[in-house]
């Protein structure tokens, strides 16, 4: 038990550690993961929280502008969904059309004058 402070501050070293290296340059603000590690290593705690600052912090910035939110970003973003995308139900009419099985490209053409 006298060592669980310890062992929550190397879980929090070694997430911060795991984020930095998978964090893009804009959300460690352009400073080189290597430094941001150094950091986090020699200052634990002290690091740790400025790390987890200024990257959610970032992430906060940049995830309204990528899900879509808001009329300025939402056709930036593209379609929210698939009925909404022109693009996507052009193809899909088109697969349609394709496996219809009176359009089907294998069968030979039919005489509209027989029976069916």
């Amino acid at each position: 038990m006298r060592y669980l402070g310890y062992l929550l501050v190397i879980g929090l070293v070694v997430y911060c550690v795991i984020d930095i290296v998978r964090s893009t340059d804009d959300e460690r603000l352009g400073v080189h993961p290597a430094l941001w590690v150094l950091l986090v290593v020699l200052l634990p705690v002290l690091g740790s929280i400025v790390w987890l600052a200024v990257s959610r912090a970032r992430r906060a910035q940049v995830r309204p502008a990528r899900a879509g939110w808001g009329p300025s970003t939402r056709s930036a973003a593209g379609p929210s969904a698939p009925d909404d995308d022109e693009e996507f139900l052009w193809r899909l009419e088109q697969e349609r059309k394709r496996q219809s099985p009176t359009e089907h490209p294998d069968d030979p053409p039919r005489d509209p004058t027989a029976p069916a």
